[in-house]
């Protein structure tokens, strides 16, 4: 059970690494209102369709992700997690890079909290250095 969002997250992200489909689907809520969209791909809806969907992206291995700049907006039942994702890809040219914008929404239920979305699309080379300022200098 995940006692903070921080955690669940985490969890995520350590699941991706060690390729790791249990810890993977403890993460995400077992619920068909869950939604993963990866940089370019379909919309996965489902727990049962998330489960197929993970372990094919592990039957390649981990996938080598590091989360950055996160922006947490938390309530009683529900944080959203906007952040950048660097990511680590081994190809027959060598180690490439790519960067994320990607948004992780959790919700707190008698589980503890749950990933409900993760939805990730292609962001500059440059965002990693330069984008998400901390603090906003604007308030809208």
């Amino acid at each position: 059970m995940f006692t903070t969002p921080q955690e669940a997250e985490q969890a995520f992200y350590d699941a991706l690494s060690q390729a790791d489909l249990t810890l993977m689907m403890s993460v995400w809520a077992d619920d068909e209102d869950v939604v993963c969209i990866h940089p370019g791909g379909m919309r996965t809806v489902g727990h049962g369709a998330m489960h197929t969907a993970w372990q094919q992206i592990f039957a390649t291995g981990p996938v080598h992700i590091k989360p950055l700049r996160p922006m947490i907006i938390t309530s009683v039942m529900t944080s959203v997690h906007v952040l950048i994702e660097h990511i680590q890809i081994s190809t027959a040219q060598g180690q490439r890079s790519a960067h994320c914008y990607v948004t992780n929404i959790f919700q707190k239920g008698r589980k503890g909290w749950k990933m409900v979305l993760h939805h990730a699309s292609h962001a500059p080379g440059e965002a990693g250095l330069f984008d998400l300022q901390d603090h906003p200098d604007t308030l809208h």
